[in-house]
């Protein structure tokens, strides 16, 4: 009867508006029912597009060895070859990778963990990322336990990217208008990808020095939702949106509606998709109404001040803004970094948030790297309207 009770309890939790993470150590603490030596479970997701693996979700006993972390699969043989051939991994003693100097390799030996099972998570046929079982004592993955893993890895997929899969429905249709946005309103190809990734960067240092406790699954979502910052210019007219020359002072206020308009937009479709629910999606509204607020109240749409303005949204507006600075438009050439770290700074005094620009700016080497990973293939040459559709 206890074990009934208990199941019904563990579905009843799962099917809440919880956090993965939370919903990840429900499982683990079932789990340990029945494989009392699995200490750990982890979980990367994998960047396809940027060929990296970024720690997701994790439920260990004490501190966790990864946190906000990410790593080049090029610099991960093994992990690589895991992915590609989509089958799992026995290592029974992890002393095998005493050489390794990767950090991920260097603190989960630190920690004190002695053997992995490690598990590729295929959702709707593509590999999301990796599943990790980890114990604190050797030879721990027998076939026996193999068994029971098997299924709770399964299980643990479908929990923990179910979220991931709501999301990427709504976000596909998000992603869908926004695209025909950039149809209309065209900006360089990959902007959106790497403005993404200044946000991911922006929230790790954010968390790194203590100033936000974001965890992993926090700076994902930040991540995931970023490129959806402007799709309320899906309603703005055309005369205004593609006007060649200066907007008029009434032009320009119906170019500022496209905040308000995006969250509209976003709360019809969580309407219609019955997603309400999501788990974090206040932050998707945040950044698509609030991403244009200043720090000193002069932005808009509510003309909101300092801490008042979402934390995601003061990340978004400093990744964006870099971005367009550092990128080739039809009406400007492109800003060097060192011009744009400068004129950040100065920004940050009265418009931007002060802390998330240090944090663009501590990253320099991951910033160059997220621009030669994606460069533009082609820019137009300087020529045609004024920057003022912001």
């Amino acid at each position: 009867m206890k074990k009934v009770i208990f199941r019904r309890y563990l579905l009843k939790r799962l099917n809440t508006k919880i956090s993965d993470n939370k919903k990840l150590a429900l499982l683990h603490g079932t789990l340990r029912r029945y494989c009392p030596f699995v200490d750990r479970i982890a979980i990367a997701l994998h960047d396809t597009k940027a060929g990296r693996l970024k720690t997701y979700l994790s439920s260990n006993r004490g501190p966790s060895p990864l946190v906000r972390y990410e790593s080049a699969l090029d610099d991960s043989p093994s992990l690589r070859r895991l992915l590609a051939n989509r089958r799992s991994r026995v290592v029974n003693d992890l002393s095998v990778f005493d050489e390794g100097r990767g950090l991920h390799t260097l603190e989960i030996r630190a920690h004190g963990y002695k053997s992995s099972y490690a598990f590729p998570m295929v959702v709707n046929g593509r590999v999301a990322g990796l599943l990790f079982f980890n114990s604190r004592k050797k030879n721990s993955f027998t076939p026996r336990s193999l068994d029971v893993l098997d299924l709770f890895a399964h299980l643990i997929t479908n929990v923990a990217t179910a979220g991931l899969r709501t999301a990427g429905v709504m976000t596909a249709a998000l992603q869908t208008a926004n695209e025909m946005v950039h149809y209309r309103d065209p900006e360089t190809g990959n902007h959106l990808e790497r403005m993404a990734r200044y946000s991911r960067l922006v929230a790790q240092e954010l968390a790194r020095t203590g100033l936000y406790r974001f965890d992993d699954e926090q700076i994902q979502t930040i991540e995931s939702f970023a490129p959806l910052h402007d799709v309320g210019k899906l309603g703005i007219p055309d005369n205004v949106l593609l006007k060649p020359g200066s907007l008029t002072a009434k032009e320009r206020k119906i170019m500022r509606s496209h905040t308000t308009q995006g969250r509209r937009i976003i709360d019809a479709i969580l309407h219609n998709f019955k997603l309400e629910s999501l788990h974090r999606v206040d932050a998707l509204r945040h950044i698509a109404e609030h991403h244009h607020e200043a720090m000193d109240g002069s932005g808009y749409p509510h003309g909101l001040k300092g801490n008042k303005i979402p934390i995601e949204a003061r990340i978004i507006a400093v990744a964006d803004i870099f971005d367009a600075l550092t990128s080739v438009r039809p009406y400007k050439s492109a800003w060097t970094n060192d011009r744009a770290f400068r004129y950040l700074r100065r920004l940050s005094r009265t418009k931007l948030d002060r802390d998330c620009v240090q944090a663009l700016l501590h990253n320099r080497h991951a910033v160059e790297d997220i621009q030669a990973r994606f460069r533009d293939s082609q820019a137009p040459a300087p020529a045609g309207r004024p920057d003022d559709r912001r």
